[in-house]
């Protein structure tokens, strides 16, 4: 196997190409020679790369950055460096989208009964098995017709999103269809975590009654604390970037059927999650169940 181009790719003075010789125990002399020898050959597979390059990006929608486009190539089996994709990235002006900052919606309620932070901050994807623990909040998007809100709730285990519901409104209902979606099709045991900031929607007595209803145990960030509830307020930020940002909407409903499309068909199917070792959220479930089952053969 020819191991110069890796060499190539990862070099950043001498002391580096030394090192990648002795680990690769090739000659630097030879790598040398090749390095001067033909850089048509390499430039032709530089162009071969950029092609896959622009076909990963395609693929993800234009929102990959290098470290996601790597990770695709190396899936279609290239053995291929974060740098040199990052360099051949940044010759063509091929970029990710980066996430923005995002304003809050929810208003706390002062006067609402407390419930405890069971959460801590532990979102690690395995510290908490599949639809033993949620996590919920709300965002917004601006259409020509006004503005719709947009509810959604999360598995924390796999980063999928398993409840999903827009509205023209802020009231607590719209929550409540989120959690009424995810408990349908999921269908949880009893004692579920359900994860959220303090806002009025989720400490209204409504809301408590229909967790309460389904045998969820409520978890609430504390005050003022926007990453308590870490993993909803980035998938808003990712949501935003890779989808709304990137265009117009007329409607509340073609806004609607973008975002529904985008999650159901891309970001729990298709899109990779550096949390979840670049898998998607779809894929790491089917994971989990087979080894589950080979635990129990």
């Amino acid at each position: 196997m020819n191991v110069y181009p890796f060499i190539e790719a990862e070099k950043q003075g001498q002391a580096c190409v030394r090192r990648a010789c002795v680990l690769l125990s090739v000659s630097r002399a030879a790598y040398y020679a090749w390095s001067a020898a033909d850089p048509e050959k390499r430039r032709r597979a530089d162009d071969e790369l950029l092609q896959a390059i622009k076909d990963a990006h395609k693929a993800s929608r234009g929102t990959y950055g290098a470290p996601r486009i790597t990770r695709a190539l190396r899936k279609q089996g290239r053995r291929v460096s974060r740098k040199r994709v990052a360099r051949l990235m940044r010759q063509r002006g091929i970029v990710g989208r980066a996430r923005r900052r995002r304003k809050r919606t929810t208003i706390a309620d002062p006067a609402a009964a407390k419930a405890a932070d069971l959460l801590q901050r532990n979102f690690t994807p395995a510290a908490h098995a599949i639809d033993t623990a949620w996590c919920s909040d709300i965002s917004y998007v601006r259409t020509w017709e006004g503005w719709t809100y947009l509810a959604t709730v999360i598995d924390l285990s796999s980063r999928r999103v398993v409840g999903l519901a827009m509205a023209d409104h802020l009231r607590t209902s719209l929550v409540s269809e989120a959690l009424a979606m995810a408990v349908a099709q999921r269908r949880p045991a009893l004692g579920l975590i359900f994860h959220t900031d303090r806002g009025c929607q989720y400490t209204s007595h409504d809301f408590r009654e229909l967790l309460a209803r389904h045998g969820i145990v409520q978890s609430l960030s504390r005050p003022g604390q926007c990453w308590d509830n870490a993993v909803a307020e980035s998938f808003f930020a990712t949501l935003k970037e890779e989808l709304i940002y990137r265009g117009s909407w007329p409607t509340r409903a073609a806004a609607r059927r973008a975002i529904f499309e985008y999650v159901e068909v891309f970001y729990n199917r298709q899109r990779m999650h550096s949390a979840l070792g670049y898998l998607s959220p779809v894929d790491y479930e089917a994971r989990q169940r087979d080894l589950t089952e080979a635990r129990a053969a």
